[in-house]
C-alpha cells in the first residue's frame, strides 16, 4: 500500500497548482481520501476530503480554502486531484494526501482517522 503526492512547486500569488495523489496496492475509491498541509512551526491541518463514489463522492473543505480549492477523483488513474486556484502566500506548506479508514469524511480534519500517508509535496506561494 502506497500513496504518492506530487504536483507541488513555486507559484506566484494568484496562481494555480494541481496536486495529485496516486495510489498503488489498493483501489483509491474504496476509501475517503484527505489532503492535509503543514507549514513550518505549525500543526498539520486538514484541507479537504472526498468520500467514496459509492458514498456519494461528497467533498469537504477547510474555510480557508473554500471556493479556491477543488478535490476530485480520477478513478481510471486511481488518483485524487486537488486543484488549487487563487493561491495565497499563506497556502505555503507541505501538502500530504492520506487514506481514511472509512468511506466518509465526517471529522476528516482529525489526523488520527487516517491509516496511510503520502510523502508530501512542497507548495510555495511567493512573488
Amino acid at each position: 500500500v502506497q500513496l504518492q503526492a506530487s504536483g507541488g512547486g513555486l507559484v506566484q500569488p494568484g496562481g494555480s497548482l494541481r496536486l495529485s495523489c496516486a495510489a498503488s496496492g489498493f483501489t483509491l475509491d474504496y476509501y475517503a481520501i484527505g489532503w492535509f498541509r503543514q507549514a513550518p512551526g505549525k500543526e498539520r491541518e486538514g484541507v479537504s476530503c472526498i468520500s467514496t463514489s459509492s458514498s456519494g463522492g461528497s467533498t469537504y473543505y477547510a474555510d480557508s480554502v473554500k471556493g479556491r480549492f477543488t478535490i476530485s477523483r480520477d478513478n481510471a488513474k486511481n488518483t485524487v486531484i486537488l486543484q488549487m486556484n487563487s493561491l495565497k502566500p499563506e497556502d505555503t506548506a507541505v501538502y500530504y494526501c492520506a487514506r481514511r479508514g472509512s468511506s466518509y469524511c465526517s471529522g476528516y480534519y482529525s489526523t488520527n482517522s487516517y491509516d496511510y500517508w503520502g510523502q508530501g509535496t512542497q507548495v510555495t506561494v511567493s512573488s
